[in-house]
């Protein structure tokens, strides 16, 4: 093993392969700025580019695209409110309010730093132990992914208000109605397309990312125009970019948030078809479970840990995926997937013995990641300042734009006119419940665990014979399972816990007062 990470290392080192980690990350940072475009788009248009390269510099070329265009996303959803990629949709939950704010430099800064945390510690636990986790990502089976799938559920509570419980849940169990649209991937059999044929892969996560946030976000300050000195405050708020500097406070507030993150999404990352969007919403979940009363309010209005957490997350499950990629064969995401059909284009099959018979070029593309994480911040610092000019573009021309490329986003995608009249009818009912202060994050949650939730169901009671004793079977499954009934539920319990508390409290205020009488 040592000796062939010392050859990685000297393949990573070579002029030419550090030229292709910077381009990579150059070209990705930028393509991940377009709402809509994402990693997969990046690294497709990179693909005819890499035919004429060694397999090495190709690869890590595309390493390069896959984790630059996660890292750039997250400038369009702080700034614009227009999710770059999927894996983005989180950080706008908090990084556009703190723009809002006057506060996009400092959004940015911490993005960036939390980014190249997940990612450089995603690398880190790459090198260490990647035959290793191998085996532990082979060990999970369909009732422990279904147990996984459910805890990330319950996290839904996170992304709800005081008192939005109830509405939340309804809205992810819209989000899971919404999955069930298209072809069953078990039986093949059509549903709920009413003879449709653009139905039949069913809905685009892009398109109803985009149409419930970008789209919405943007007509709904139409519908509600401000008051004009209101707005122009706020435009004024959001022109400044403040500092870019963190104060003690702040790093010692998200010092803990991006590290648990860090290794929660690589592990998450590691686990093959859960991908660093699902990783991002757990993060995000899990520290606002986690968080103090007084930081709870927080989430959702411009939090430093809600920022901090998904994105230090995205980048440390995007450099998971590699894991049973390069370890197993089996693509971890959509854009693993990319990159194995181009490491099968070289002719070389990644699977269990591929780090003995390509020692060089399976550590060469583990090693380049650290570097290209480093590359990154160097990269994207400086040009906090000219990202946040977007800002002061006047609202009546940013509107449109935003408009703009969240359609040609979303067309780019599938070159089919029909998603943008989907994506246009998804926006108006968006809008409606938007007025009605129904949350949209817990629908895109239930979406996007709703097809991995059924097709694991499925299996789980297969192999059960149809029955229900898989879920206390295996002592993971049941572990996650208790965790998610303890999430669900806890808010349900909390008023109870707390009227005792009260109550307590007022019978010891008593006894005190009568025992001084």
């Amino acid at each position: 093993m040592l000796d062939g990470i010392l050859a990685g290392l000297g393949t990573a080192v070579m002029p030419m392969n550090l030229m292709m980690v910077v381009v990579g990350c150059l070209v990705g940072t930028f393509i991940g700025m377009l709402p809509g475009l994402g990693p997969i788009t990046a690294i497709a248009l990179m693909i005819p580019l890499t035919y004429s390269l060694e397999p090495s510099s190709g690869l890590i070329l595309m390493a390069g695209v896959y984790y630059g265009a996660i890292f750039g996303a997250s400038s369009s959803s702080i700034l614009i409110n227009a999710p770059g990629c999927s894996a983005t949709v989180v950080t706008a939950f908090d990084g556009n309010p703190l723009a809002k704010k006057g506060q996009a430099g400092k959004a940015l800064a911490v993005a960036a730093y939390a980014s190249f945390t997940g990612g450089t510690l995603g690398a880190i636990m790459l090198l260490i132990a990647a035959p290793a986790l191998a085996s532990v990502s082979l060990s999970f089976q369909s009732a422990d992914y279904f147990a996984l799938m459910v805890l990330g559920l319950s996290a839904v509570a996170a992304f709800s208000g005081k008192g939005q419980v109830l509405k939340a849940i309804m809205m992810t169990i819209l989000g899971l109605m919404l999955a069930t649209v298209g072809t069953d991937r078990s039986e093949g059999v059509e549903r709920f397309t009413f003879g449709q044929l653009d139905l039949i892969d069913g809905f685009s996560f892009l398109l109803l990312a985009m149409a419930t946030f970008a789209l919405a976000e943007t007509l709904m300050s139409v519908l509600k125009p401000e008051n004009p000195n209101n707005s122009a405050t706020e435009q004024k708020m959001m022109s400044e970019l403040g500092s870019l500097k963190l104060t003690k406070e702040e790093v010692k507030s998200v010092a803990a948030p991006t590290l648990r993150s860090s290794f929660l999404g690589f592990f998450v990352g590691v686990l093959p078809g859960a991908g660093a969007t699902i990783a991002s919403f757990l993060a995000y979940g899990v520290e606002r479970n986690l968080a103090k009363p007084e930081d709870k309010k927080q989430f959702g209005e411009g939090s430093l840990k809600g920022l901090a957490a998904p994105e230090s997350a995205n980048n440390a499950a995007s450099t998971g995926s590699f894991v049973p990629l390069l370890t197993l064969g089996i693509p971890g995401s959509g854009t693993t997937a990319v990159l194995l059909g181009a490491l099968i284009a070289y002719g070389i099959q990644p699977g269990p013995r591929m780090y003995i018979e390509h020692p060089d070029l399976f550590w060469s593309i583990i090693i380049s990641m650290y570097f290209g994480n480093v590359i990154l911040l160097i990269l994207n610092l400086p040009l906090i300042p000219y990202l946040a000019k977007l800002l002061n573009i006047p609202r009546p021309y940013l509107i449109p734009m935003i408009l703009l490329f969240s359609i040609t986003g979303v067309y780019l995608v599938s070159f089919n006119s029909m998603d943008i009249m989907i994506m246009v009818a998804v926006c108006m009912a968006a809008l409606g419940l938007r007025l009605l202060n129904f949350p949209m994050a817990p629908m895109l949650l239930g979406f996007i665990l709703g097809g991995m939730l059924e097709d694991n169901l499925r299996r789980a009671l297969l192999i059960g014979d149809g029955e229900l004793s898989f879920l206390w079977e295996r002592p993971l499954t049941l572990t996650f399972i208790s965790i998610a009934a303890l999430v669900l539920f806890s808010p349900l319990l909390r008023p109870i816990w707390e009227r005792s508390k009260a109550r307590a409290e007022y019978e010891q205020a008593k006894r005190k007062a009568a025992t001084k009488i």
